[in-house]
């Protein structure tokens, strides 16, 4: 039990049932609490049964084979292995694992969890890290009103499925290890190390519930996303410090390879930079050396659209805690420390220290999750990279994916992968959508009338509940947290057409609603007091709920239950949003605004996609528009699919439209895609980069960190000193001749690249699409001024105009844009009159 692969194993939850179906029900597909309540003499039967003790050899045999055979890490499909990271240091606030380990809250943890899981299952050797929350996020009820409340049950660990790291070599059961992180006012805080196995991958979670902690530091992993500034700064420095020494002490004591790449799952990990620092320092780099090295290894995943999602602490606060660190003998220079995070751009607030910031400036290669939203985010922190068109803005994008073993129900698994499912007869893929949708309806009513009886209802007021949902009805879900932009109430917009909509006597729709809104979020509670009050009333409560304490388990029980999955965004503030993904595997169709992964993956045939008024500045009348859309979406499209079935009962065109949607969408939206493209595009160049500055006891990193100081100390002299340009008429296939000159302020020609930057011209004469052409260095020229040429072809159509710049020029460096400086002409370059055909 306490590896946790058993949560995605099939064969290890039939073995779990089958010792006593009751309980396991019960205890919610608990192992631990439904053990803990067996009846006395139950574990001496099955020891007894054989047909028992061969299942279970059996589902251990193939553990054994799961965690030590090669997979597709080792099986060279992933690139040289000798090209590979010996491990993945991967770190992040909350892991949604599995609802017997509630370590999370939303997305980001759930992405986690199934990142590990995915990364298990290919072999990928990632150590993750976090902390252990005694209190976990929160436990959502509602009023009588429709009030969230929370309630925050402990957990106690050793009830949990972890193990406690030990110093295996001080004595023979070890003691435990500790890792500490000093604070200001000359405090220590001091946290144990919880392991929980997930498959082939350890999780290290810290806990701070130790008694050489001073009673306030105890509750510093206390709660997930809790408390003020200063306690939220405290946990962030216990995660990405103390996470470094966690995973020190982790291989050392097991042998475990040391990570050759860190990632920073969201910037809450972010001071993880700093102790890498910190021990190059120890090792005899200097800090701009050390943070070379540092930044080449190290990954940084985005995961937020807006800047109120992000991290800022007041810079004062975060001065004092790092001259603690300094005073602690860290070595590292204040300033320097504390410039990673500043807002140095236009807008920026020089009063905060920003954590995404931070986790850009100490990572090499930053992400965000979705095509769009690696475009929104080249956009929001385009100020980092001043001079370069948001194209050149150094963030790619890795688009989310799910661990399908864990988000497939078991009746699609059992036709196979999506491919497999998709050519299936339709009759039986019909069978299975109501099953699911069936059992989905069963979970709605007891956890509602759980619900009502909390708010202090009777059973005898609840009758109603037997009636609710109707297992024939075309059923929507919608769940997901609750800030205002994923618009939780957006089909309230119009209550009487709504109301039609899931009363219609020939083609009625049915609702089912999750999500928590954070515990400081009053506008959050807000929108769900309002849905509740919508779903409270007698004339639509059978048609429309709202189930609370929305946690994986309810999680399982919609993704799989819902013919149609709702996401209603505001534009593109969505990152990715993987719910919808989960439901496509099960075979449940999406209609969504086209934000996050749907932009990228809906092919009009797939789904729906919401049409959204994106140029209506006024919110109110952009909701009543979308919302507009969104009821004729159901009214005209959804529903007439869905109800339109042959003599058999089968609605075919609604099936066909399944078929498609696992053919194209169930390849991409798996997480064994997202890591695969994690290792191959992220992980195995920042190990090359890594190795490579730290060859020959760091010869690159020493030497990278003197060129960048010297280019630095020499670029505001750089200057552009003169453009020629001359060639043909301007027409389609002409060459232009471009000679450059320019002052380049004590560089040399091979420290810096001169480029064109050409393209169709927009209404303010703006380059629109650049393109980019890298001119020669002359040699041959004499005298103090560099010189530059080389032929640009114009070959689009349109105005055409030019300019041209100069940059640092590395090969250690991982784009153009890295150092952030570029200079252009004082005056455009030029422009030709012509429209070219």
């Amino acid at each position: 039990m306490l590896n946790l692969r058993w949560s995605w194993h099939p064969g290890a939850v039939e073995l779990f049932e089958s010792i006593d179906p009751a309980g396991w029900a019960a205890s919610g597909g608990d192992p631990f609490a439904m053990l803990s309540s067996m009846r006395p003499g139950r574990l001496a039967d099955l020891a007894g049964d054989e047909d028992f003790l061969r299942r279970m050899d059996t589902v251990l045999a193939d553990l054994r084979e799961y965690t030590t055979e090669p997979r597709w890490y080792q099986s060279g499909d992933a690139g040289a292995t000798d090209s590979l990271p010996s491990a993945i240091a991967y770190f992040s606030p909350e892991y949604g694992i599995t609802a017997v380990l509630p370590q999370y809250s939303g997305g980001l943890g759930i992405l986690a969890g199934d990142h590990l899981k995915s990364a298990s299952d290919l072999g990928v050797p990632v150590i993750g890290v976090g902390l252990l929350y005694r209190h976990g996020y929160f436990t959502q009820s509602l009023s009588a009103d429709g009030w969230q409340t929370e309630r925050y049950p402990a957990d106690d660990p050793n009830g949990l499925p972890l193990t406690l790291l030990r110093n295996v070599a001080q004595e023979e059961d070890g003691e435990p290890v500790r890792v500490s992180v000093d604070l200001a006012g000359g405090k220590r805080l001091t946290a144990q190390v919880w392991v929980a196995q997930v498959g082939r991958v350890p999780l290290l979670l810290l806990d701070s519930y130790v008694e050489e902690n001073e009673l306030a530091l105890h509750e510093v992993t206390d709660r997930l996303y809790g408390g003020g500034s200063e306690h939220r700064l405290r946990q962030e420095l216990l995660l990405g410090i103390g996470g470094v020494r966690a995973v020190r002490a982790f291989c050392a004591i097991t042998g475990h390879p040391e990570p050759e790449v860190f990632h920073t799952n969201e910037g809450h990990a972010g001071f993880l930079g700093l102790e890498r620092i910190r021990e190059y320092v120890e090792s005899g780099l200097t800090f701009e050396e050390a943070l070379e090295v540092g930044r080449a290894g190290t990954v940084f995943t985005t995961h937020t659209p807006v800047p109120a999602g992000i991290d800022r602490f007041p810079r004062e606060l975060v001065e004092r805690y790092f001259t603690a660190a300094v005073a602690a003998g860290a070595g590292l220079p204040l300033d320097r420390m504390l410039a990673l995070g500043a807002e140095t751009y236009p807008g920026g607030d020089p009063h905060v220290f920003n954590m995404a910031v931070m986790g850009m400036r100490l990572a090499q290669r930053v992400n965000g999750v979705s095509v769009l939203h690696g475009q929104v985010s080249r956009e929001m922190f385009a100020g980092l990279w001043p001079g370069f068109d948001t194209s050149e803005v150094p963030i790619g994008s890795i688009t989310n994916g799910v661990h399908a073993p864990t988000w497939v129900a078991r009746d699609i698994s059992e036709l196979g992968d999506a491919t497999a499912a998709a050519a299936a007869d339709g009759s039986r893929l019909w069978q299975i959508r109501r099953r699911l949708r069936a059992r989905m309806v069963t979970q709605t009513r007891r956890r509602l009338r759980e619900s009502w009886q909390q708010r202090g209802a009777s059973g005898a007021e609840l009758t109603w509940i037997d009636d609710v949902l109707d297992e024939q009805v075309l059923t929507i879900g919608f769940a997901r947290r609750v800030p205002s932009y994923k618009r939780l109430t957006l089909m309230l917009n119009d209550p009487k057409r709504l109301t039609g909509l899931l009363l219609d006597p020939d083609r009625p729709i049915q609702i089912v609603i999750a999500g928590k809104a954070h515990p400081a979020d009053e506008g959050g509670k807000r929108l769900i007091q309002q849905m509740v009050r919508f779903a409270d009333s007698e004339a639509v409560r059978r048609r429309i709920v709202f189930l609370p304490d929305y946690d994986m388990a309810l999680a399982h029980t919609l993704v799989a239950g819902c013919d149609v999955w709702l996401n209603n965004p505001l534009r593109p503030l969505e990152a990715c949003g993987t719910s919808g993904m989960k439901v496509a595997l099960n075979g449940g169709l999406n209609v969504s605004v086209r934000d996050g992964w749907w932009d990228e993956w809906f092919d009009g045939a797939n789904g729906w996609a919401i049409p959204t008024a994106d140029g209506v500045a006024d919110p109110v009348r952009r909701d009543e528009l979308e919302a507009s859309a969104l009821y004729d979406l159901l009214e005209k499209s959804v529903a007439p699919l869905f109800y339109d079935a042959s003599a058999d009962g089968v609605p075919g065109g609604w099936v066909e439209m399944i078929r498609h949607e696992l053919r194209s969408l169930g390849p991409l939206v798996q997480a064994d895609r997202m890591v695969g493209d994690y290792v191959r595009h992220l992980y195995a160049p920042a190990a090359e980069s890594g190795r490579a500055l730290a060859a020959d006891s760091f010869a690159a990193a020493r030497e990278l960190a003197a060129w960048k100081e010297r280019v630095r100390e020499a670029w505001p002299a750089v200057r552009i000193e003169h453009v020629e340009a001359d060639g043909a008429e301007p027409s389609l296939g002409a060459v232009l001749d471009v000679r450059v000159t320019a002052a380049l302020g004590g560089l040399t020609a091979s420290d810096v690249s001169v480029e064109v930057v050409c393209g169709r011209t927009g209404e303010d004469d703006e380059i629109t699409e650049p393109t980019y052409v890298t001119l020669a260095a002359d040699d041959s020229a004499p005298g103090p001024q560099a010189r530059f040429w080389g032929a640009v072809e114009l070959g689009q159509p349109g105005l055409f105009g030019y300019t041209v710049r100069v940059l640092p020029k590395h090969p250690l460096l991982a784009s153009r844009a890295e150092l952030g400086l570029v200079t252009y002409p004082d005056a455009p370059a030029g422009m030709t009159n012509g429209d070219l055909r």
